[in-house]
């Protein structure tokens, strides 16, 4: 059954085939004039589009999951825990009888139980006499209280990062500033660099960020998205070979610094999820402890660093806060119906999650934002940004699991609503999270005796009834997109989406009202818009990336989608075929189109929608989607298959956007994302890394497995086999653009031999990769393969940032060697 063999209410259309007539405050003619975009029967309307041919750039933000492999007793994190006054107290709390003695076990399990000995998150700490003069000059900048204030002294927890230990001065740090002393260091021991290596290598240190938990790196130069270029191979290639340049920052500091000599040896690697220990560590801390051991600094990438890290422990704080009162909101909604719960710990630990956020700038948009004669203003921005979001958030589940994903092991003592359901309170209608919950416990067939059932929160019989009566859990195509705030819902009185500006500002104080939010944090989306008089362009970014098990074809055809849909949803509004009034701005229907994203992150196969739903868009989607019937269940509900839902999106891409798939020559892209929904256990980022893990694991199935057995198992393929692919594909890339460096017309003759000669002393590039691949990919090269390698990365980058400026006209950018290019990107 489809939607047209369904009968609407009268006077109800079942899809907005021809334009409505609706007109909003704001008219698409005068938003079209200004930005020059002739008539939609025009031959060139698609072309001059918003992010249409030529139009598009692209930046990406990479978080990355550090920690240190070693001993007990060598590494920074347990040392710190084991002298800690907080372990003292806990000890001699126990020993009086005023503390459980469950916290003085769990804690020590922690610290002498860990068979593997990676220590998640640890800071390092080596001798301060390691650093060059020029690592020595940045990190005293990075120490001041404000940078663009020295007289204001260092920081008043400088003495933090200097300690002393037998005589000697130890600098104590974490790994995401490790990366930026490396390169400081690279760059100030090795005199009479090449121009290209030095300029490059201080520009780009601006984008090694200091900031979460989790190490953060930014592209180091705009990319430009064009045909010619592979589209979003272009950024894929800029992505794989900045993960390159974090590896063998890590690789040159274990050897510079003598951390792995000293027995520590620091690691870095794309992971999507808090580790497993990690967590069971933030169950028997405090708060304030956790954030003493885990919060940033903040040392890089801010002039008042103090004033960052404080807004760091704001959002730890407010993430802890909103989890607990999601419990209030589970009772409301009918979903914890006893008095006995398992409480959210008072600390969470959602921020050290990793994903990826993908951007994507307007040059007609941002070019009509900063000319003042052009009539294009922010207010229009804000108007067309918003209906923008709403469209785009309707092809979101095309994304999810298929290009990017975070597997994930659930036992059956796990299945509290008030744990796994995450922040789904915060961000779901009652009625649609009743839905989710309802499928998921069926999903993880959670009954006993026919019965449904989930976990009483007695460990003891929870692991009786699942060991008896088979019960064993589920694995979640994509927890992170559960497990931490994507997107708060609106509320009736304040619509995140509708068109106004301020609106956010608004939402933003009726959420802290409700205890979910504070005013002082930016409005988490799933689709941000990036408004030009703040960010500098005009764009938006997608912050709904997990884990990409290639760094080439996931990041590549995902990028070349995120710029088909939103091309699409400009040549909708300028077609005068959807406003804002096909979309309401209602919590409900808002909540209706999310519930397919969150479904799909969950792997729940249905999802249900009112047969008379006032989302005109939506319903023109359902219109080709097949399988749906009436809900049996739900009177007044259609239930629809999310499979069958994402097809359906990929016919109204095919139909409505084949002129933009044609302009961008993205007919591979279209057929490569039929393959990933189709045959998803082969093609899809899901099904790939599920297959990894389960070969580390040695298992046929993640059931087969108790939750941190997967987990772990996760964690080690992350770690290892997964990051060596990933630095193999860079590898192979850089090997490309030597080789083509190399060449007679891949450059200037002189400026390329000449910089290569200095390097390598005559022998060709290429070779030299190619000679040094297995110790690179094995972590066995010597220091100064590793500092070669570095400085014919920066090369590359060098020339790639030289062609992506000239091709958007900003040479001039380049004459100014030390701004940090990445704060003129996009995101």
């Amino acid at each position: 059954m489809s939607v047209s063999d369904i009968q609407f209410p009268a006077g109800v259309e079942s899809g907005p085939r021809q334009p409505l007539g609706i007109r909003d405050s704001i008219s698409p003619e005068v938003m079209r004039k200004a930005l020059g975009i002739p008539g939609m029967r025009s031959e060139h309307f698609v072309e001059s589009l918003p992010f249409s041919l030529e139009d598009v750039t692209a930046g990406s933000e990479t978080e990355l999951q550090a920690g240190v492999l070693g001993r007990r007793e060598y590494v920074d994190l347990p040392i710190t825990i084991e002298n800690s006054n907080y372990y003292v107290n806990v000890i001699k709390g126990a020993e009086a009888g005023d503390r459980s003695t469950a916290a003085v076990v769990n804690l020590e399990s922690y610290l002498y139980g860990n068979q593997e000995s990676v220590w998640d998150n640890s800071w390092v700490r080596f001798p301060l006499e390691k650093l060059s003069p020029f690592a020595r000059d940045t990190l005293d900048s990075d120490l001041l209280a404000n940078r663009g204030l020295p007289s204001a002294g260092n920081r008043p927890d400088a003495d933090k990062f200097i300690i002393e230990e037998k005589g000697r001065e130890l600098l104590r740090i974490p790994i995401s500033y490790l990366l930026k002393l490396s390169l400081a260091d690279v760059l100030g021991t090795h005199e009479d660099l090449p121009r290209p290596v030095e300029s490059m290598g201080r520009r780009i240190m601006g984008c090694l960020l200091n900031d979460n938990t989790s190490p953060e790196v930014l592209s180091f130069y705009v990319v430009p998205l064009r045909t010619r270029n592979g589209l979003g191979r272009a950024l894929a290639n800029e992505t794989a070979t900045r993960f390159l340049l974090t590896q063998l920052l890590i690789m040159y500091a274990n050897r510079a610094f003598s951390l792995t000599e000293s027995g520590r040896h620091a690691m870095l690697y794309s992971s999507p999820h808090p580790p497993v220990r990690q967590k069971q560590l933030n169950d028997c801390i405090s708060d304030s402890f956790y954030r003493e051991l885990f919060m940033s600094p903040c040392l890089s990438g801010w002039d008042d660093g103090c004033a960052k890290q404080e807004y760091m422990k704001l959002c730890h704080q407010v993430m802890s806060r909103s989890r607990l009162n999601g419990v209030a909101r589970l009772r409301d909604a009918g979903i914890i119906t006893r008095n006995i719960v398992v409480l959210p710990t008072l600390s969470n630990i959602s921020l050290a999650n990793n994903g990826t956020h993908i951007s994507l700038g307007s040059i007609k948009l941002s070019e009509a934002m900063k000319d003042k004669e052009s009539g294009f203003t922010s207010a229009q921005e804000k108007h067309l940004g918003d209906l923008v979001i709403k469209i785009v958030e309707h092809f979101l589940p095309l994304f999810v699991r298929t290009y990017s994903a975070a597997p994930y092991r659930l036992d059956f003592c796990d299945f509290h609503p008030e744990k796994v359901l995450g922040f789904l309170p915060h961000e779901l209608d009652y009625t649609h999270l009743r839905m989710i919950w309802r499928r998921w416990k069926k999903k993880a067939h959670l009954r006993v005796l026919g019965r449904p059932l989930t976990p009483f929160g007695i460990k003891s019989l929870d692991r009786f009834i699942s060991r008896v009566f088979g019960v064993r859990g589920d694995v979640i195509p994509d927890f992170r997109l559960v497990d931490y705030l994507m997107t708060p819902l609106s509320t009736s009185r304040s619509p995140s989406l509708d068109g106004t500006r301020g609106n956010d500002v608004r939402l933003k104080k009726d959420l802290e009202d409700l205890g979910v939010f504070d005013t002082r944090m930016s409005l988490y989306t799933l689709y941000r818009l990036r408004e030009c008089a703040t960010r500098g362009f005009s764009g938006f970014e997608g912050r709904y990336y997990s884990l990409f098990e290639s760094l080439t074809e996931d990041v590549a055809h995902a990028t070349n989608l995120q710029t088909l849909v939103t091309a699409l949803a400009y040549k909708y509004i300028f077609s005068e075929v959807l406003t804002h009034r096909h979309i309401p701005d209602e919590p409900f229907i808002e909540s209706e189109r999310r519930q397919i994203f969150f479904g799909s992150a969950i792997g729940v196969p249905t999802f249900f929608v009112k047969s008379n739903t006032r989302n005109l868009f939506l319903r023109k989607i359902l219109d080709r989607t097949n399988g749906i019937r009436y809900s049996r269940r739900y009177p007044g509900y259609l239930r629809v298959y999310n499979r069958q839902y994402r097809l359906a999106l990929l016919e109204l891409i095919r139909s409505d956007a084949a002129d933009i798939v044609e302009m961008f020559n993205l007919q591979s892209t279209v057929e490569d994302l039929r393959r990933r929904i189709e045959e998803g256990r082969h093609f899809s980022a899901e099904g790939r890394l599920t297959a990894g893990i389960l070969q580390e694991l040695g298992a046929d199935s993640p059931l087969h497995s108790g939750a941190d057995e997967f987990n772990l198992a996760a964690e080690r393929f992350y770690r290892t086999t997964l990051r060596k692919r990933h630095i193999a594909e860079a590898l192979k890339l850089l090997t490309a653009s030597l080789r083509k460096m190399e060449s007679a017309n891949g450059c200037s003759q002189s400026c390329c031999r000449e910089t290569f000669r200095h390097i390598l002393k005559g022998r060709r590039p290429s070779d030299f990769i190619d000679t040094a691949r297995e110790d690179l990919l094995s972590d066995n090269a010597s220091l100064d393969v590793v500092v070669k390698t570095v400085q014919l990365v920066l090369v590359c980058i060098y020339r790639a940032a030289g062609i992506a400026d000239r091709t958007l006209g900003r040479i001039s950018d380049r004459e100014d060697d030390s701004a940090p290019i990445c704060r003129a990107g996009n995101w």
